[in-house]
Parts: C-alpha cells; structure tokens; sequence
C-alpha cells in the first residue's frame, strides 16, 4: 500500500510554526492535491514528505513506513519541480535516465525504461536533443519522465505548471491526468491555481495560513464550502458573499439586506435566530437572471457585462458588495442589456456566520 499519512506534522522556523500540526491520509492510487494562496504552507508539506525540509513534529509514513529520519533518496518518491531542474549539458534521454544510471542500472534496463517513458510522453522525436531546444510543455514532460522511469511509489509536484502559457496548461493538465490514470500511482500535487485543482485532484486539499481548512471532492468543495475561505477561494468567478441578518418571514426565515430579502431554507441553526448577522454565499451559476416584469427578484445594480462566447458574466453590485452573475448567451442576447437583478431557489443559497466564516449546519447539496 503505497499511501502517504501525515499525523499532527509541523513545521516550525524558530519560534514560527508555519505548518500547524496538519492531518492528512492520501491512498494508494489516489491524486490528492494541496491548494492555497502563497505563503499557505502547501509546498512546504509537500517539500517535509519529499524530505526536503526536516519534520519539525508529527509522524509521517510512507507506504506503511515511518519516514520522518529517512534520506530523500530513500523514500521512494520523485518529484517534478516548478522550473523542470533540467541539466542543460544532457540530452533528453540521458536526463530521463540520470536517477537510473545513479542507481547503476544495467545499460539495457535503462535503454528500454527510456524508450518506454519517451512513447508515453511523446518524446520519442526528441530523445537527442537538449533542454536548450525544447519548448516549456516539451521540458515539463521531460521532468515528468524522469520521475516516471524510476517507478517510485509515490509521485510529487510542485506546481509544474506555472512557467506555461494558458493553452499548454490546459494541455499538461490533460496529460497529466492521462499519465495517472495509465499508470495508477499515488501523487500529490500542489498548485495555487484553483482550475487546476478542480480538474486534476481526487481529492482537494484547501490549506490557509498553514492549516487545513476543508478536504473533499472537487464537487464536494465546490458545492458544500466548509467556511467562506474555502467558498471564496473555489469557483470561478467565486462565489458571491453578501453581508445580511436573519429576520422572520412568512415561510420561513429570510435573510434582509438593504431594503430587500430573499428566502432561505429552514435550517435547524436559523430557527429563532432573528437579528443574527450572517454571510449568505451565492455561486454565479446558481441563479437566474431576472427582467423588470420577473415576480420575486432581488435587485442588482448592473455595471458591467463580459460576453465570453457560449457564456456572459454580470458584473454588479448588491447591498453594497461586489456581486457576479454567470449566464449562458445562446438564446439571452436580446435580454441581457434589461438585466434589473435575479432569482434563486432557498436551497441553493450557502449561510454562513458572520462571526466565525463557517457554514451553518444543515446544508447539503447533493453532486
């Protein structure tokens, strides 16, 4: 079983923890990934399971295998770095084979690992060149194929796809899921691109201040936010976070904002709640968008409005606070110039507490 488990794992600097006793069990064949704004602590774990920084306390194992004392190069790992950490005097096949010729492979071995990881990776055509004569997409596959000829048992990256441009990120993030699928290796990846982390992962991982704040689903994170950090940080545009209080209404509790108010679902936590001040989260894709004669809408102040092909976005504000709209365009050209606000079913609508950011009990949204 080649799982990776991180029990209570700090890391301190000094009298500074910047990793905060964190908890996290990655299965085999899983591809979990670690995402966060800079400075979260993301790759700093990752760089404790590698071995690259030293465990300040907790436990970490390693296929079953405690490896807080264990040399890098012991630990059965590879990692894929941010700048490709390429050695520009080889070519592409003498860098794929460099960890195998460093073990003292035999020569036939490493001629036939090669070969394999250079039709995986397309990189057969290039196998004679340099690093010098590549693109970045082509230097990225040859990390990526260095830490694949080795087999490790598991499999760490750390956002190795920022140096690319847009559209060969799309395309690395394709391979790369294709490359896990076919092989079925463990890997952990750690990106600050919540795209990324939405289409790669298994399972997200969302850290904050070196803490984790959720771990889910891509669809989980998504659709049942833990607290706003996690709302706001997944999704885009991110989800709408609208400052409100808590009111009693005909049928049921409603939340008022401004002059206006909007239905909410009966959560357990909201009953006698009147007067308590809460965040009412509220995904762009999940409304619809309203005309001056729609009955029931909350109305917006549009201030801009992006046309994106098969998609628009709405740029407006409400009560005060920044607020997005996503609609389609097909079939909505002509009304969207006569925008005056939304609707949205109770259910639908994330409320969280003022307080404390975290999401009120009571609330699942099914995938």
């Amino acid at each position: 079983m080649s799982g990776v488990t991180l029990e209570k794992i700090v890391k301190r600097y000094g009298a500074v923890d910047v990793v905060h006793g964190i908890d996290l069990e990655v299965q085999e064949k899983e591809f979990v990934v670690l995402v966060g704004p800079s400075g979260c602590g993301k790759s700093t774990t990752l760089r404790m399971i590698a071995g690259l920084e030293e465990i300040s306390d907790g436990d970490l194992t390693i296929d079953g295998r405690h490896v807080n004392r264990v040399a890098p190069k012991d630990r059965d790992v590879a990692m894929v770095f941010q700048n490709y950490a390429l050695y520009p005097h080889l070519n592409v096949a003498e860098n794929i084979a460099f960890g195998l010729r460093i073990r003292k492979e035999k020569k036939d071995k490493i001629a036939a690992a090669v070969d394999e990881v250079g039709r995986i990776l397309g990189l057969t055509p290039y196998l004679e060149r340099r690093p010098a004569d590549l693109s970045g997409g082509q230097r990225q596959r040859v990390a990526m194929g260095r830490a694949i000829v080795r087999r490790p048992k598991v499999f760490l990256f750390d956002e190795p796809l920022s140096n690319l441009d847009a559209k060969l990120r799309t395309q690395m993030r394709a391979e790369i899921k294709r490359l896990h699928k076919r092989l079925g290796a463990t890997s952990i990846y750690v990106t600050h691109d919540q795209v990324e982390a939405m289409t790669l992962a298994d399972r997200i991982v969302v850290m904050n201040d070196g803490r984790i704040e959720q771990i889910g689903t891509p669809m989980d994170l998504f659709l049942n936010p833990a607290n706003t950090f996690v709302a706001a940080f997944l999704g885009s545009p991110p989800m709408n976070m609208v400052k409100a209080r808590i009111a009693d209404g005909a049928q049921g509790p409603i939340a008022q904002f401004g002059t206006q108010t909007i239905q909410l679902a009966r959560l357990p936590e909201l009953a006698n709640s009147k007067g308590r001040d809460v965040i009412l989260g509220i995904r762009p894709e999940f409304v619809t968008v309203a005309t001056a004669d729609t009955v029931g809408q909350v109305k917006v102040e549009v201030d801009l409005i992006e046309t994106l092909g098969s998609e628009a976005l709405i740029h407006a504000s409400l009560a005060g606070d920044p607020f997005v709209i996503r609609t389609e365009t097909v079939g909505q050209m002509a009304i969207l110039d006569g925008i005056s606000g939304f609707t949205i079913e109770p259910h639908l609508i994330r409320v969280f507490d003022a307080q404390t950011g975290q999401a009120l009990p009571g609330q699942v949204l099914e995938q």
